[in-house]
């Protein structure tokens, strides 16, 4: 039952906040209906009824006073001027059958019960026939008296008007209580818009300011200063590795450079590898560090990206192909551009150390965008996907370190996901290798 009614519940903050108002609003409608309906309602058409009855009764007294060829003009003009109740005398007869009860009947109980203890007499009552008008009638030995009265002498007819003001005063609050929460909740939204924007690397909206209640403006404030020291920190970092970047490539120049004039030897050739695979190693291990390097996301055609990253890879000498959904007008999305590239090549690049065929697909689904990397090759097990996106890990089967590469493609290509609100997942080709999926958000 709990689970239910938390699959139930709205999500959203704003509808639960105002479940939260609501609730106890439409509880303590119920209790105060409840109350006056069973206690005032009831009590109040008691009396009534009551009163009423009672002037019945004397008018059914008096008649019993009178002669049998008397005139009753007098006790019917005493019914309706002094007592508001038209009377009159009709010839004896059998009263008619009972009609079916009303289902709201507090008035017929009342009525019924009030006649039969006061006047003991034979009667029939009807509550419904006419809206505003309320029949008795009453079996005498010479005659059968009728009744008409006003249905506002029997029944507290004006209830409903403290239904209404109940009703209206709670929409009156309830409208308020709408209005006040969203100009409560509005900045939270806005701090949730610029913390999602940041973590997806998207510049934070220009006109974000600490606003709303005091602990929301300090989520707010303390946000902004988290995302200052981030920013400085990251800046620190992309210039201190532009540094050691620069220093170690000159060196690694110095080194090729020397290499060269030693001449075309085993030797050299050896060292030239070795030279080559440092230089490698060296971009890997920085751009991992660097992440994105704090690259500014910039409005990307993705079509134009993959093509691009389509002819740069045909160096590997494996079959490759593009597939992409027919759209009428190409998809532009805000990316980091270098670094998305980066992770699709590496996903690429690694696909062709271990397939001869490669599938490149690009589709969106529910507000992702995502790009797909099938191979041929052995794959990897299910119990290694995630694995493998750790730093330096390699794997001893199939994708081994003798194919070369520093370990460092797939937790670099996941970082970037990252950094742009998406994510990497492997599974299994539909060509029977390893699928790379790179989600990212629209």
């Amino acid at each position: 039952m709990a689970g239910l009614l938390a699959d139930l519940m709205p999500k959203g903050l704003y509808a639960r906040a105002l479940i939260i108002i609501i609730a106890p609003i439409v509880l303590l409608q119920c209790v105060v209906a409840y109350t006056f309906m069973e206690r005032h309602w009831q009590a109040v058409t008691r009396r009534l009824v009551e009163a009423t009855v009672k002037d019945i009764g004397a008018v059914n007294d008096l008649y019993a006073d009178y002669k049998v060829n008397d005139e009753y003009g007098q006790l019917i003009e005493l019914a309706r001027d002094r007592l508001k109740i038209s009377f009159q005398v009709l010839p004896a007869g059998d009263l008619p059958r009972d009609q079916q009860r009303p289902f709201f009947s507090l008035l017929d109980r009342a009525l019924s019960r009030e006649i039969a203890i006061q006047i003991k007499h034979p009667f029939w009552i009807d509550t419904v026939g006419a809206s505003d008008q309320v029949e008795v009638r009453i079996k005498r030995d010479r005659h059968v008296l009728r009744f008409v009265v006003r249905r506002s002498q029997t029944y507290a007819s004006n209830s409903h008007i403290f239904l209404i003001w109940m009703v209206g005063t709670s929409v009156v609050l309830l409208c308020v209580a709408m209005l006040f929460l969203r100009n409560q909740i509005r900045p939270i939204l806005r701090l949730a818009e610029a913390a999602d924007a940041f973590g997806k690397g998207r510049p934070t909206p220009i006109n974000f300011t600490p606003r709303g209640a005091r602990e929301v403006r300090a989520a707010a404030q303390a946000f902004i200063e988290m995302r200052d020291r981030i920013k400085s920190h990251v800046d620190q970092r992309t210039t201190m590795l532009a540094g050691i970047s620069h220093d170690l490539r000159t060196i690694l120049t110095r080194f090729k450079l020397q290499v060269a004039l030693l001449g075309d030897t085993h030797e050299t050739r050896a060292m030239n590898d070795d030279v080559n695979e440092m230089w490698h190693m060296l971009e890997d291990y920085l751009a991992f560090t660097r992440g994105d390097g704090g690259e500014e996301v910039k409005p990307t055609n993705l079509r134009e990206l993959l093509e691009e990253i389509l002819d740069d890879t045909l160096v590997y000498g494996v079959p490759i192909e593009l597939k992409l959904r027919r759209r009428r007008k190409d998809l532009v999305l805000p990316l980091k551009r270098q670094a998305f590239k980066r992770a699709i090549t590496n996903l690429v690049s690694n696909a062709a150390r271990y397939g001869n065929q490669i599938v490149i697909r690009a589709a969106t689904e529910r507000g992702f965008v995502r790009v797909e990397v099938d191979d041929d090759g052995p794959g990897i097990p299910p119990e290694e996907r995630e694995n493998v996106f750790r730093p330096f890990y390699r794997l001893d089967q199939a994708r081994n370190s003798a194919t070369g590469g520093s370990g460092l493609g797939l937790a670099i290509a996941r970082d970037i996901a990252v950094g742009h609100g998406g994510n990497i997942m492997l599974g299994e080709s539909s060509m029977g290798g390893l699928r790379a999926v790179i989600s990212v958000p629209l």
